[in-house]
């Protein structure tokens, strides 16, 4: 005898009828969970990791050839930077520059942006154009124009195969690459001029109102018997180049809106006059202690290696002014 199996009516939403949907988690190995008709997550339904996208042979292959080429192509040029770092005092600051750069990077690494695992035509175009320049420089004989390409080679490379959003974030630190480069010839030479006719002004005023007999005579300053002579390589490029890196790092490093951080960056110019002029005049007093060639050669080069440090205070000194005069994101959301 067969029983009469009664069916129960199922209520039934509108969305009920359709496959169960999947939602996306922003984790690394993205997780897939199932959801159940009403879009709600069923947490007992167990998740399935699908694993992150892994970028092809085809890209990482590409990559490294490039990166190969870069060193390759640029070895002369490092070899002459380095050269450079180890002889000119003005650019001895060029070992720090890629260490610093590679703390900004860590520094602002909770802000990266995920990386693509395709070719960006932006960067290809950008490496083609550093190319083009290369190959110009070399048939013009612009060999200062090496050492130039290496970041704008950096930059291209990164756009090319991280994309555009991660080159930007990268930005601040690949744009200070650009301070291990030395300055072209004319250009060093046309701002060194400027710079010894300020520093010799400026130093001579101060030494007379210090009741010295000081008077300018074009880059020389007749003090009393002794002649002082304002050479390039006291004009003060080298304090220039190490105080305007220094105020581009901190400009990236605190919590302020764009304006201010472009106003620690110009600071840069009067702190470097101010502090080579004061080198000047303390090699001028202390000149006159001492007639001894020694003496006066260690006076010299202590007096440029104590200006190192009196920039930096004046830098901290206007850092303070700053921070006392408008207060930075982190104490106005703490008093919010």
């Amino acid at each position: 005898m067969k029983k009469n199996r009664r069916r129960v009516p199922i209520a039934r939403t509108p969305d009920s009828d359709s496959a169960p949907r999947t939602t996306k988690s922003r984790s690394s190995n993205r997780l897939l969970q199932v959801q159940s008709g009403d879009g709600s997550v069923n947490p007992s339904a167990p998740a399935v990791s699908v694993g992150p996208e892994v970028p092809s042979v085809f890209f990482w292959s590409a990559l490294v050839a490039a990166m190969v080429a870069l060193v390759w192509s640029f070895w002369p040029a490092w070899v002459s930077l380095i050269a450079t770092w180890e002889r000119e005092p003005d650019y001895s600051h060029g070992w720090f520059v890629i260490p610093i750069g590679i703390y900004l990077l860590w520094n602002f690494r909770d802000s990266m942006p995920a990386t693509t695992s395709k070719i960006h035509l932006g960067g290809l175009i950008l490496l083609a154009s550093t190319i083009g320049l290369r190959l110009f420089a070399r048939w013009a004989y612009f060999d200062f124009m090496d050492g130039w390409m290496i970041p704008l080679s950096i930059i291209g490379i990164v756009w090319a195969f991280a994309g555009p959003r991660w080159a930007w974030w990268a930005m601040p630190a690949l744009a200070f690459l650009f301070f291990m480069v030395p300055l072209p010839f004319r250009i060093e030479n046309e701002l060194s001029r400027p710079l010894q006719w300020f520093a010799t002004k400026s130093s001579c005023f101060v030494l007379q109102l210090l009741g010295q007999p000081a008077i300018p005579e074009g880059t020389t300053i007749l003090l009393g018997d002794e002649k002082l002579e304002v050479e390039r390589a006291c004009s003060g490029l080298r304090i220039f180049m190490g105080v305007f890196a220094l105020s581009y790092v901190y400009a990236f490093l605190v919590r302020r809106v764009w304006w201010e951080r472009l106003v620690l960056v110009l600071a840069a110019v009067p702190i470097a006059l101010a502090a080579n002029a004061t080198r000047i005049i303390v090699t001028g007093l202390l000149y006159q202690l001492s007639s001894s060639v020694d003496v006066r050669r260690l006076i010299h080069d202590w007096a440029g290696y104590a200006m190192i440090g009196f920039a930096a205070i004046l830098f901290g000194l206007t850092l303070l002014y700053m921070r006392w005069l408008l207060p930075d994101l982190e104490s106005m959301e703490s008093a919010a």
